[in-house]
């Protein structure tokens, strides 16, 4: 080739003049001579292209036909298996909320979509799927070192095998979730699909019973601490109650307090009567009129009676007379009033719960399936169609690259 260029550079050359041609005199034509080269050589391969040829076929022919035969006579068919399905959220109104027009007490912050779209792919489910299926016999094959699980059947390796036979595609706008299962047999296929799906459909239910138990709890929890102090404010009631020997001392002070009013009454009438009898000039020491005072004295003296068995009850009630009947008023209805504010908070709270309850159990969470598992009858993997021409195209590439670094580097010496 070096030589090629020299002769196509010397034939473009401009020839020059040999001198002066014998016998020419002043004023005559001087002719140049052209000295005319011989015809160039064709090219021929030299020892570096016969080297780059053999780069050619050691870097990238070779490799190819290495992974063909692989790929059409050792590896081993796969089948795939399809399920698809989405997390559903079925909110029925109860008949609280049609009642008394209750509204949501509650949402969810996280998609539950999400979850699972993770969960599938974690080592939690490649557990739950080998203790139903025997993984390591469904995808240890003879022959096939590639595509095939190795010896190491430990569960990191049983994750790591499981993220190339399992694809999990998501659909985020709709929440769509389809999972491709690959085995070497369709049955296999078919059967981890299936399981995939019931261990999924297990952990939304899982999902639904704890946002129910998050719902309900503090409601649960609001409630017991209402009833324990409804419980303890009675306690408090009993034991005033047992102290003192009143029921009600409200009631107590209304009865005697009737009882001195109506003696009073019968004191004003029998006083009338006698001013009456005076007033009609009935003889003063008479009979009548001394029945009338003897009954006018014995009111006043039941009056006075009453008057004091009500300071001797409160004396007594009251713990010896340390305190006044008034005080001992004043602690029953404290502890009315506490009643009373405890049985309304703890009508409140089982109000909440029951509210609560009701909203946790209207929203029913479910896993629907769009694709139900699909059992292949046609080994679509390995897609030997792509890989190889993959695979040649990727050779050439790093062939080319690793020609122009040579020629780089032998062009700069």
């Amino acid at each position: 080739m070096e030589d090629t260029n020299q002769a196509a550079q010397a034939a473009s050359a401009p020839a020059k003049p040999s001198g002066p041609a014998k016998g020419n005199g002043p004023g005559k034509k001087q002719v140049a001579s052209v000295k005319v080269l011989p015809a160039a050589t064709p090219a021929r391969p030299r020892r570096r292209h016969w080297l780059l040829l053999a780069t050619f076929g050691l870097f990238v022919l070779l490799p190819l036909v290495v992974v063909a035969f692989y790929m059409y006579a050792v590896a081993r068919d796969q089948y795939a298996s399809h399920v698809g399905f989405s997390v559903r959220t079925e909110e029925v109104s109860s008949a609280v909320e049609l009642l008394g027009g209750i509204t949501e007490l509650s949402g969810s912050s996280s998609s539950d979509t999400d979850i699972l779209y993770e969960f599938i792919q974690s080592q939690q489910m490649v557990r739950a799927i080998a203790r139903e299926l025997d993984l390591p016999a469904i995808y240890r094959r003879d022959g096939d070192p590639v595509f095939t699980l190795g010896e190491d059947t430990r569960i990191e390796a049983l994750a790591d095998y499981w993220q190339r036979m399992v694809k999990v595609f998501y659909d985020r706008s709709g929440g769509l979730i389809e999972v491709r299962v690959l085995a070497f047999d369709p049955d296999d296929a078919h059967s981890i699909a299936t399981a995939i799906f019931a261990n999924s459909s297990a952990m939304i239910n899982e999902l639904s019973a704890i946002a129910r138990a998050d719902a309900t709890r503090y409601a649960e929890e609001e409630l017991m601490r209402s009833q324990e102090r409804l419980r303890a404010a009675r306690q408090a009631l009993t034991a005033f109650r047992n102290r003192t020997g009143i029921i009600d001392p409200s009631a107590d002070i209304q009865g005697q307090m009737g009882v001195v009013n109506a003696l009073q009454q019968s004191l004003a009438q029998a006083l009338i009567e006698l001013q009456s009898l005076l007033d009609e000039g009935v003889d003063p020491n008479g009979l009548q009129v001394e029945r009338l005072r003897s009954r006018i004295e014995a009111i006043r003296k039941q009056i006075a009676a009453e008057r004091d068995q009500f300071a001797r009850d409160a004396e007594e009630g009251s713990g010896g007379g340390a305190q006044a009947f008034s005080r001992l008023l004043e602690e029953y209805e404290g502890l009315i009033v506490d009643l009373e504010f405890a049985e309304s908070a703890s009508l409140s709270a089982r109000t909440a719960y029951e509210s609560a309850l009701a909203e946790a159990q209207r929203q029913s969470r479910y896993l629907a399936s769009y694709i139900n598992p699909t059992r292949a009858e046609t080994p679509e993997y390995p897609q030997r169609g792509v890989i190889v021409p993959v695979s040649g195209v990727f050779l050439l590439i790093l062939w080319a690259i690793g020609a122009m670094i040579y020629y780089s580097l032998r062009d700069r010496r």
